[in-house]
């Protein structure tokens, strides 16, 4: 073995097994896969997880990946949707090129399908409705029994499904069923229905159809006429895959390979497109792109960058059981890529002010600050200092315990890239609360360097009162209080473990200029804070909107050590 051999990373099952395929000839060696959503809702982080794959192993093997909307379900489906999973897979960084698709382009070809599983004796009309297929469905212990439906001739099947597409009965009547074995262990192969009745305008093909095909009917004969060779799909589908192998061999076409991966379970979020969109109507969150949610879109909004997510969906890396994984290696990736890209910037959250009593009145100074000590590259900029400033009111301390490092009365700090201040006066209103901290400065620490070598243990952030600027600042928190809101062992609905303090607002916060200048989504670190970025409100509503990405502190880091 090489050493460029040792030093790659080993292959995960999937990627074994589209090596071995592409060095056997299988497919004549191509690799194409595909990313297909059902647009009924947002993506979201599940949803990351396999974009990153799909198209992954496409660049990874020189294959390619399609992007192919799965628009079976009229009912549920909306064009705000198709558009956003668009907008949220260019955004993460992937491009299928010319390669965009629909299930709907495949419509006529599935109907031709049909018509010839009904000619090859394999599909029937069935009157029974959905609850009676139920209820002879049979379950994991008992077989199921026939549709009393189920000998009718060709003929009458061909004529019945005929008059089906044209509209002639009314939704939910009649189905087309596959005939396959209601004896099957596998339940997915009890006669599955493969079209329904649905009188519902879709929004692409308008009212041209009056049935639709199942997902299972579509999703395989989809990736066949795409000439999809490796069909990649969560735990979920496995049970499926007997009925999408079915298809692919009883119909004689293109039979791509399905493997199945375990979902993303995460502590702290649901990720069911169903739960969050009862999270979004009852107004539990402020829209699919509340900053809280675990959609691209949301998080986004949050501060999330593309480049934390995919190195999120490497680290989580794919299992075949489920498995759940911790909140904090999602927050630990944001971190690490903000560290070495976000500029540092000053900033108060709950404001105090202070006045330097020595320092001369009328007088303001440009200070050099480093904008990202992880980037030399990035240089420095200048902040304003003047006689009165703002220090954050968790900074000072009337009466401190010991070993207490920030600012009390009597003590000295260190201003960051400023001064040595020391208390020498507290001033409090009318209720006794401490509204004003009268200091004094040594001049000589300029850039707060001490000439004398003295040694001062605390440095605390400060905005200049002359030139800094009001934010609503909105400091974001995991939306549920349990690690497992779906799970809970009281059996309690997951809205019931809501976190109270998900998100607090705090409206009369101060932040340098250059913090206040910064575009919707642009990431930057309040120093000693955490990280954040604009919310796009800022722009609608002409005020500065902060969003509080993550907090600083990265417990997962230590102890993943």
């Amino acid at each position: 073995m090489t050493e460029e051999d040792q030093n790659e990373k080993p292959l995960d099952f999937i990627r074994t097994k589209v090596k071995e395929d592409q060095e056997s000839g299988k497919n004549e060696s191509r690799v194409h896969t595909r990313f297909p959503p059902e647009p009924n809702g947002y993506l979201h982080l599940g949803h990351a997880k396999s974009i990153c794959l799909n198209f992954g192993i496409a660049k990874e093997f020189g294959g390619l990946c399609n992007l192919r909307l799965d628009d079976t379900n009229p009912v549920a489906e909306k064009t705000e949707y198709a558009e956003a999973i668009k907008e949220d897979v260019k955004w993460l960084g992937f491009d299928w090129e010319d390669r965009f698709f629909h299930a709907s382009d495949y419509f006529g070809q599935l109907f031709d399908w049909a018509i010839k599983l009904i000619r090859d004796g394999k599909a029937f009309v069935c009157d029974l409705s959905f609850e009676e297929m139920r209820e002879l469905r049979g379950n994991l212990t008992e077989p199921g029994k026939e549709s009393p439906f189920r000998e009718r001739s060709v003929e009458e099947n061909l004529e019945l499904f005929e008059k089906m597409k044209a509209g002639e009965f009314p939704e939910g009547s009649k189905t087309l069923r596959a005939k396959i074995d209601m004896s099957s262990p596998n339940i997915n192969l009890r006669d599955p229905v493969i079209y329904r009745i649905l009188h519902q305008e879709h929004p692409k093909t308008g009212d041209e159809w009056k049935i639709y095909p199942s997902y299972d009917f579509a999703h395989g004969q989809s990736d066949s006429i795409e000439g999809i060779t490796h069909s990649l799909c969560t735990l979920e589908f496995e049970h499926h895959r007997p009925l999408y192998d079915w298809f692919c061999e009883n119909l004689g076409i293109h039979h791509p390979q399905q493997i199945e991966f375990a979902r993303l379970n995460m502590t702290y979020v649901v990720m069911s497109k169903r739960k969050m969109l009862r999270l979004v109507e009852k107004g539990y969150v402020d829209g699919w792109d509340d900053p809280r949610m675990a959609t691209l879109q949301g998080m986004r909004r949050r501060g999330f960058t593309p480049e934390s997510i995919r190195e999120f969906a490497e680290r989580v890396g794919l299992a075949k059981r489920e498995n759940m994984i911790e909140v904090e290696l999602l927050e630990h990736c944001l971190r690490t890529d903000l560290n070495k890209r976000a500029p540092r910037r000053l900033g108060v959250l709950r404001p105090l002010k202070v006045v330097i009593e020595n320092y001369p009145e009328g007088k303001s100074e440009g200070l050099e600050a480093v904008n990202n000590p992880e980037n030399p590259d990035e240089g420095t900029r200048q902040v304003s200092f003047s006689r009165e400033i703002f220090i954050d009111r968790n900074d000072f301390m009337e009466d401190p315990p010991k070993k207490y490092f920030r600012l009390a009365p009597g003590s000295e700090v260190r201003l960051k890239y400023a001064y040595y201040v020391t208390c020498r006066e507290v001033i409090k209103d009318e209720d006794g609360e401490v509204c004003e901290l009268v200091c004094s400065y040594d001049p000589e620490s300029r850039g707060g360097d001490s000439p004398d070598g003295r040694k001062v243990r605390g440095t605390i952030q400060w905005v200049d009162a002359a030139t800094a600027v009001q934010a609503e600042v909105r400091l974001y928190d995991r939306l549920f209080s349990n690690p497992t809101p779906e799970q809970a062992e009281d059996g309690s609905d997951f809205t019931d473990h809501l976190n109270p303090d998900s998100l607090i607002k705090i409206k009369d916060a101060l932040v340098e200029q250059a913090a206040s200048l910064l575009s919707p989504g642009e990431p930057f670190q309040l120093e000693r804070i955490g990280y954040f970025c604009a919310d796009p409100d800022s722009t609608t509503e002409k005020r500065v909107i902060l969003n509080r990405s993550v907090a600083l502190r990265d417990s997962w880091a230590k102890t993943s050590k």
